[in-house]
C-alpha cells in the first residue's frame, strides 16, 4: 500500500464474475496468517462449490482409508500423477469426480464405498448410468442423450488410478482392477466414426487472408506451418521455440519436436541446389525471428489484445481454448465451413501428401510417426525423403491451382 505495508485481497477470476459467481472480492486485511486462513477455509471452498455446482461439497475433506475417494488421493500423491501433463490431469480429475460423485440407490456416493467391495458388475452398472444423461429441451420435454466420450474417459481415469494406487498400496488395493478390460466402444452401434474435417489448400489460403485481416498474423503463419510440417497444435503453440528455427549451428534447418511421442528431427529448409523448400513460410518465420530473441514462436500479437506484452497462445496449464475460439472467429470471417478447426489444416497437409504420391516412408519421415521400421532421427536417408516429399507436395499444389 502507499504507506509501505502489505495488505491481502481475495478476487475470483474475471470469467467467474461474469458468469454470476456469488463469491465476491473482498479485502483480507494486513495479517497474512489470518488472510490465508479465511481464503483456504471459507472463500476457496465456497468458490469450488459454485464452480462444481455443489459437487465439491460431497467430497469428504479427509477420505476414509480404503474407499475410492482414498484411492484417488493415493493416485494424486504418487509420482506418476506429477508426470502427467496438465491437460490430461484436468481430464482425469473430471472423470474421477464423475464416477466418485455418482449417487447410488441408498443415497451414498460411489466414492465413499470400500474398493475391496468393488466388482466388475458394480463398475459396469455405474458406467451404464453415466453413459446416458437426461436434459430438458426448450419446450420442457425430457431428452436423453449419450455422452460416450465423457463416460469412457472417466473409466480410463479410474483404471489408471487403480493401477497406480495398487503399486503404491499393495496391501490395501486389490490386484484385480474392475475398470480393466471393460470393452469400451468409441461409438454406439451403427453410429458412423467421427472424423476431423480436412481443409483444402484453397481453404487454407482463405483462412490466412482472414486471419491477417483480423490482426491474427501469428495464427495465419501457424496454420501454414501445421500444413507444411504436419505438426499438432500442441507442438506449434506449446513447443516450437525461436531457437528451433535456423539456429546459428544449423542455419539451413528447423528442429521439429513432437510432444506426443517424444520424437525430434531436424527438417531441411533447402534442397541440394540451395533452393528454399518453404519460401512463404520461411519468409514469415524469418520476420518473426528478427523481432523475438527467445521463447515460443507464436504469441498473441493481435493489436486488440489486453496485454501490451505478447503472451503465448497456450497457457501455463497447456490450455488452448482461447486459441480455438479465435480460430472459429477466423473461420466464420473467411466464410468457410464452420466445422473446420486448426487440426483440419494438418489433416489437409497429410491429404496433400497422399495426393502427391508420397511413399509411406516419406510420410512417416515428415510426421515422425513411430512404426516397426522407424526411420532414424537424422540421417541422409531421412533428409532425402523430406526434400523429396516437400518437392512433390509443392508440385501437386501448383498443378491443382492451374
Amino acid at each position: 500500500m502507499k504507506n509501505g505495508r502489505w495488505a491481502y485481497f481475495f478476487e475470483p477470476p474475471t470469467w467467474a464474475r461474469k458468469q454470476g459467481c456469488h463469491v465476491k472480492a473482498e479485502a483480507l486485511g494486513e495479517n497474512y496468517a489470518a488472510a490465508v486462513e479465511r481464503a483456504e477455509s471459507i472463500l476457496l471452498p465456497a468458490y469450488d462449490s459454485w464452480r462444481t455446482n455443489g459437487l465439491s461439497d460431497m467430497v469428504p475433506p479427509t477420505p476414509t482409508p480404503g474407499t475410492f475417494d482414498w484411492l484417488v488421493c493415493v493416485f494424486k500423491a504418487h509420482l506418476k500423477w506429477r508426470e502427467i501433463d496438465a491437460k490430461t490431469q484436468r481430464l482425469y480429475e473430471q472423470g474421477l469426480a464423475l464416477f466418485a460423485n455418482y449417487r447410488l440407490k441408498d443415497g451414498s456416493r460411489a466414492g465413499s464405498k470400500q474398493i475391496v467391495d468393488f466388482t466388475k458388475g458394480f463398475v459396469d452398472a455405474i458406467y451404464a448410468k453415466l453413459l446416458v444423461v437426461e436434459d430438458k429441451d426448450a419446450a420442457g420435454n425430457l431428452v436423453r442423450r449419450e455422452r460416450r466420450r465423457f463416460a469412457n474417459a472417466a473409466m480410463t481415469a479410474c483404471r489408471r488410478a487403480w493401477f497406480v494406487a495398487q503399486r503404491a498400496e499393495e496391501a490395501r488395493v486389490p490386484l484385480t482392477n474392475p475398470f480393466s478390460r471393460m470393452g469400451l466402444k468409441t461409438r454406439a452401434p451403427g453410429q458412423p466414426a467421427r472424423q476431423t474435417p480436412t481443409a483444402t489448400w484453397h481453404e487454407l489460403v482463405a483462412f490466412r487472408i482472414a486471419a491477417n485481416t483480423l490482426g491474427y498474423s501469428s495464427v495465419a503463419t501457424a496454420a501454414l506451418l501445421t500444413w507444411e510440417w504436419l505438426q499438432r497444435e500442441e507442438h506449434v503453440f506449446g513447443a516450437f521455440d525461436i531457437s528451433h528455427y535456423r539456429p546459428r549451428e544449423r542455419p539451413n534447418s528447423v528442429k521439429i519436436v513432437h510432444p506426443k511421442n517424444g520424437e525430434e528431427a531436424w527438417w531441411p529448409l533447402f534442397d541440394e541446389t540451395g533452393e528454399a523448400l518453404f519460401p512463404d513460410l520461411m519468409a514469415e518465420l524469418d520476420a518473426i525471428k528478427q523481432t523475438a530473441a527467445s521463447g515460443l514462436v507464436f504469441r498473441r500479437d493481435h493489436p486488440h489484445r489486453r496485454s501490451n506484452i505478447p503472451r503465448p497462445w497456450i497457457t501455463d496449464r497447456k490450455d488452448l481454448r482461447y486459441l480455438r475460439s479465435v480460430v472459429k472467429e477466423i473461420v466464420v470471417a473467411a466464410g468457410l465451413r464452420k466445422e473446420l478447426s486448426f487440426t483440419s489444416f494438418r489433416h489437409g497437409g497429410f491429404t496433400e501428401g497422399a495426393d502427391s504420391d508420397l511413399t509411406d516412408a516419406e510420410l512417416r519421415a515428415a510426421a515422425r510417426h513411430r512404426s516397426p521400421s522407424q526411420l532414424p532421427t537424422y540421417a541422409k536417408r531421412t533428409r532425402k525423403q523430406l526434400i523429396s516429399a516437400s518437392k512433390k507436395r509443392r508440385q501437386q499444389r501448383t498443378g491443382a491451382a492451374t
